[in-house]
């Protein structure tokens, strides 16, 4: 009998058993949860260590940290589900500073009752990004709430990554004259949020965008070092992010509606759900501005990129102490690009 078997007697029922209130009691029931899920997913040298943090020695340069909760739904979604989510979504908010993420960690929140077959496949799933993207869960916690009192599942994830001296990237760098390039279409995570959340078929499945971004990132900082900004367009979509920034920045910008990807599918969808697609989600793209007279080789260095191939540029950074964002549209109108007054998708990440 190995010591695992001496330790846990009786494995788990992962097919079959639900959550329930000891798994997160801190007993024997929390700990074979941790060792028979989570480490043997996970699996790495910080976490076979056993401890309640996880040591380690950061190469040169400065820290950056950033962390993000998980609550979409529904947990699976074409393109993806809430475990592969919460390693890309950390992932990318730590490269946007320009930094190499180094480590996770990852905090769940279960609630009693939720099947153990599905949280398996939460956590292979979060396992498989984590792998992919070389960038390790080293940490984590589990908690259990009552039935009824949760939605399932509910996950926190943390990432710390390095941003090498020199390198200054920050949404209050854009500058009037820079331009604005986006990474490939837009809308497409919370299209496929919502058709699955609402059950509906298209004749083209429209999946998640999904995608850690950090080897896009690495390849384009390593090309034109002085990108002014960087941001991906989670909640809110694309039109969020260029407000913030503008405000950050004290800046306008101007777009091109014809100059921004999208694809005819999304856009059919957002036509027939009511939503507009600048301001729908998205999971793996991201906006970058830099110096107009960069943007040709900045564009060409991301097209050269699996996860850019589909990049444009879509504007420019203009002086306006207002901070509007407008569009021209294409019927030869003007339009302005305002912040999202309410909740126009919920629960998309």
């Amino acid at each position: 009998m190995n010591a695992m078997e001496k330790r846990f007697p009786t494995r788990i029922n992962f097919r079959r058993g639900q959550v329930d209130m000891t798994h997160g009691s801190g007993g024997r029931a929390m700990a074979q949860l941790i060792d028979e899920l989570f480490v043997k997913h996970f699996d790495n040298d910080f976490l076979r260590q056993g401890n309640d943090q996880a040591l380690f020695t950061p190469p040169g340069g400065r820290l950056v940290m950033s962390t993000d909760g998980h609550v979409v739904s529904p947990l699976f979604f074409p393109g993806g589900d809430i475990g592969s989510l919460s390693v890309h979504g950390t992932i990318n908010d730590v490269a946007m500073s320009g930094a190499r993420p180094l480590y996770l960690s990852a905090g769940f929140i279960l609630e009693e009752g939720f099947p153990l077959a599905d949280l398996e496949r939460i956590v292979a799933s979060m396992a498989a990004a984590s792998k992919e993207a070389g960038v390790p869960v080293v940490t984590g916690d589990t908690k259990v709430v009552e039935r009824g009192k949760g939605d399932g599942v509910f996950i926190t994830t943390t990432g710390v990554g390095v941003v090498p001296d020199g390198l200054e990237i920050s949404g209050s760098n854009a500058r009037p004259g820079d331009a604005i390039i986006v990474s490939g279409p837009i809308g497409d995570h919370g299209v496929a949020i919502m058709s699955s959340r609402e059950n509906l078929s298209f004749d083209t499945t429209i999946v998640s965008d999904s995608a850690a971004l950090h080897g896009l990132i690495a390849a384009m900082v390593a090309a034109v070092p002085d990108i002014n900004c960087l941001r991906d367009p989670t909640r809110g979509g694309l039109a969020a992010t260029l407000n913030e920034i503008a405000f950050q920045s004290q800046v306008g910008m101007r777009l091109e509606e014809d100059s921004i990807p999208l694809r005819p599918e999304v856009d059919a969808a957002c036509e027939l759900l009511g939503l507009d697609p600048l301001y729908v989600a998205n999971e793996g793209k991201l906006v970058a501005i830099c110096p107009t007279e960069k943007a040709e080789k900045l564009l060409a260095v991301m097209q050269s990129h699996a996860q850019g191939a589909e990049a444009a540029i879509i504007g420019q950074v203009i002086a306006d102490d207002l901070g509007f964002v407008t569009m021209e549209t294409g019927f030869g109108g003007t339009r302005i690009v305002d912040w999202l007054a309410g909740e126009q998708l919920p629960r998309i990440c």
